[in-house]
């Protein structure tokens, strides 16, 4: 079968990745893709959307990829980035016949729209943050300046995995809707605020599979989103990950799915939505139990580096049943091993960063045992490997443990160089 991945980066090349090693799979087209990816899969020049706060050019690049997909007889189209997903490329491929893993538009609401997302969490009664939604700037502002603790605001729409800001006091919290509402930061992400109270506890990511009926919870993960050690500094859209996450017991893991996935999933069916592909909830653990912070419809970016390489099933078999409705027939294996993630990226990120900086040692960090190195934003020129964007490299590895694999992931950072890299050096410490 023919296979096509959309999308660009580090989910996209590790997706690509575990699709090519399937013996049912005899082909696999990755648009945009990347130097990465051009090792496994054929790219095909077709931007996977627009990747600026609110994807705007999105919904333009659906007919292209239909006729791609028209075109060189795809069996199975997978979607990395939310942006297609949001504007609808799963209905147009519907309508025209294709087969494809993900939600519908409607479905994909789920992230790109968090102010939907936090009322159909209270309908129901998925247990999360408190919060109040804003479209005006004047009552978003008289609202924040009476807090006494913080709180977390949030663009609405999609931003790119940074239109989060965590703000300890109200004067952080005015600048951060000054930014989001006024300056506009965000574009028409930040048209429209949710504003929630702070939580406290460790955070974990659950991705799920869901086929309209069936769920089916991967194995856990824990994202790092602070750009610096300790969890210093502005949200990026993920500098490293672990799997399994040691915060995620069977109880925690029972709670999660019973409370949270089981009445969303329900919500979104009652609501004409019903979901099929992959959920995927960022939960904070606190006192009082699992809260769900955010949903995404689509697999996280660095999260699916450290969960695809612990999957021992074939993938293409596991995305087939979600798409057929399934689900429940599946066979799902993992391995014991443990994974670790860092991402290595320009220095500057989520700022002003250089791109275009020629990378060496990739070839050398990938021998290493249990190591792959993933791209997330790379590209060729002739026979040079550059950085192409803030993210660069998803430097990935498998141990007997998460200490071995952090052993193993650093030490295949430590031979990889370009101008300006940057990395967190304590990617998965909090698990140890």
């Amino acid at each position: 079968m023919r296979v096509l991945v959309i999308g660009g980066g580090g989910r996209e090349h590790v997706l690509v990745e575990r699709l090519a090693k399937s013996p049912r799979v005899e082909q696999v087209i990755c648009a945009p893709g990347n130097a990465g990816t051009d090792e496994v899969a054929e790219n095909v020049a077709i931007d996977a959307g627009d990747n600026s706060p609110g994807g705007s050019r999105a919904a333009g690049l659906l007919d292209a990829f239909v006729q791609l997909a028209s075109d060189r007889r795809v069996d199975l189209t997978v979607v990395g980035p939310e942006a297609p997903l949001c504007a609808g490329i799963v209905d147009r491929f519907q309508a025209a016949g294709l087969r494809i893993f993900g939600p519908t538009a409607a479905a994909a609401r789920i992230e790109g729209d968090k102010a939907y997302a936090k009322k159909l969490m209270k309908l129901a009664h998925v247990p999360t943050a408190e919060a109040r939604i804003f479209q005006r700037f004047i009552e978003a502002k008289a609202y924040v300046a009476t807090r006494e603790t913080g709180v977390v605001v949030k663009a609405a729409g999609l931003a790119a995995g940074k239109g989060v800001m965590v703000c300890p006091d109200s004067a952080d919290a005015l600048l951060a809707l000054e930014r989001f509402m006024v300056a506009r930061e965000f574009g028409a992400a930040g048209e429209t605020v949710v504003v929630e109270e702070l939580l406290k506890g460790p955070e974990l990511s659950v991705h799920a599979l869901v086929d309209g009926q069936t769920i089916y919870v991967l194995e856990s993960a824990q994202d790092h989103k602070a750009i610096g050690d300790g969890d210093t500094g502005p949200n990026t859209g993920g500098m490293g990950a672990y799997s399994p996450a040691p915060v995620a017991t069977p109880e925690v893991l029972a709670v999660v799915e019973r409370d949270i996935l089981v009445p969303i999933v329900d919500a979104l069916r009652n609501d004409g939505a019903p979901y099929r592909g992959v959920l995927y909830v960022g939960l904070m653990l606190t006192a009082g139990g699992p809260k769900a912070l955010e949903f995404n419809c689509r697999f996280g970016d660095p999260e699916t580096q450290v969960i695809l390489t612990r999957l021992d099933s074939d993938l293409v078999d596991l995305l087939d049943a979600v798409v057929d409705g399934r689900l429940d027939e599946a066979d799902v294996r993992w391995t014991s091993q443990a994974s670790v993630c860092v991402v290595m990226a320009s220095k500057g990120y989520p700022g002003k960063f250089e791109s275009g900086k020629v990378i060496e040692g990739l070839d050398v960090a990938a021998s290493l045992p249990g190591v792959q190195v993933f791209h997330s934003a790379t590209k060729r020129i002739e026979h040079l490997t550059v950085s192409n964007g803030g993210r660069v490299l998803g430097v990935t590895a498998l141990g007997d443990d998460i200490a071995d694999a952090q052993r193993r992931a650093y030490a295949a950072v430590e031979r990889i160089h370009f101008d300006n890299a940057y990395y967190r050096r304590d990617i998965a410490s909090k698990a140890l």
